[in-house]
């Protein structure tokens, strides 16, 4: 039999500051974006970053539907009130992000004269057939499984904090950044940052244990970077203004990216993981919720879906 508690929600946290609005009601915002000109390279003087951060696009619907499911599968067994609205609004907002990633693969890159069909298979298969539901497995592995796959998420959401936080600051517009496009990974990138906190409380509400949330998340963590250099990969390979480089000459590529600014630093990628290995950590160290807001208040495609 599971043990569970509910978390004290100031557990573990350092104050916050005076300008940050603390807990927020989670709700799912409208966006509107059109893609129809925007370019493949759409940070020009950055491709391969272009490349590799488009390939989130790619990876993420299948990974945030996962998200939804496997939070929905939880959400009766949680009895603190707080914390399932809180989940709640999480679905919401992953299930916008879902369905606005999902239509920048078909709008987005196929007008673009790529194919994301052999590689959007491939996400399918693992979010659906190995991270996905085994109704075949008996009461307690169901269980574990569940909690196997809330820290997964509970990993992946700190490292999507973190790049949301880095892309809301990230001064992207040198390379010539396209706006649309910039505009829709910092509203995405500032509602991971709002909800940071979610996933992480779900997996202290079922007492999950410092060993089994940290190794999901450096496993986690170590699949999505590879997904992800497998992805530029797949997306340069079918852009006909560049060359096919193998991964050794592709990796030094995106690592000048990173040295330039167009990607998050190793240092900074290094840092973020040790700040999730540390004891006591909380998820209020990654960001800063009244910067997410200001940002969702402004963005283009939000302020263009109300009008």
């Amino acid at each position: 039999m599971m043990l569970i508690r509910t978390p004290s929600r100031t557990e573990g946290k350092k104050r916050l500051p005076e300008t940050d609005p603390g807990q927020v009601d989670l709700h799912a915002r409208n966006v509107h974006f059109s893609w129809a000109n925007t370019p493949l390279h759409w940070m020009p003087l950055e491709p391969i970053a272009s490349h590799l951060i488009s390939s989130l696009t790619m990876l993420l619907p299948e990974g945030e539907r996962m998200f939804c499911a496997t939070f929905a599968e939880a959400l009766p067994l949680i009895k603190d009130e707080k914390l399932r609205q809180d989940i709640l609004g999480f679905i919401g907002q992953e299930s916008m992000h879902a369905e606005t990633h999902d239509k920048a693969i078909y709008e987005f890159l196929e007008g673009n004269g790529i194919d994301p069909q052999p590689y959007v298979k491939h996400v399918e298969y693992l979010f659906r057939k190995i991270l996905g539901p085994r109704p075949e497995l008996n009461e307690v592995a169901q269980r574990q499984y569940l909690l196997e796959r809330l820290a997964v998420i509970s990993g992946l959401e700190h490292m999507f904090a973190f790049l949301g936080d880095w892309i809301v600051n990230a001064d992207l517009e040198k390379f010539g950044a396209d706006p649309d496009m910039l505009d829709l990974y910092r509203w995405h990138g500032a509602e991971e940052v709002e909800h940071r906190n979610v996933a992480h409380d779900v997996a202290m509400y079922f007492d999950m244990g410092y060993t089994r949330r940290n190794l999901a998340m450096v496993i986690a963590v170590g699949s999505l970077l590879a997904f992800l250099v497998r992805g530029t990969k797949f997306l340069v390979h079918q852009d006909e203004t560049m060359d096919n480089p193998g991964y050794p000459v592709l990796i030094g590529r995106v690592l000048g990216s990173m040295y330039r600014g167009g990607l998050p630093s190793v240092p900074m990628l290094v840092k973020s993981l040790a700040l999730c290995l540390k004891p006591g950590y909380t998820p209020d160290d990654v960001g800063n919720t009244a910067q997410a807001l200001a940002y969702l208040a402004k963005s283009p495609a939000a302020r263009a879906a109300a009008s």
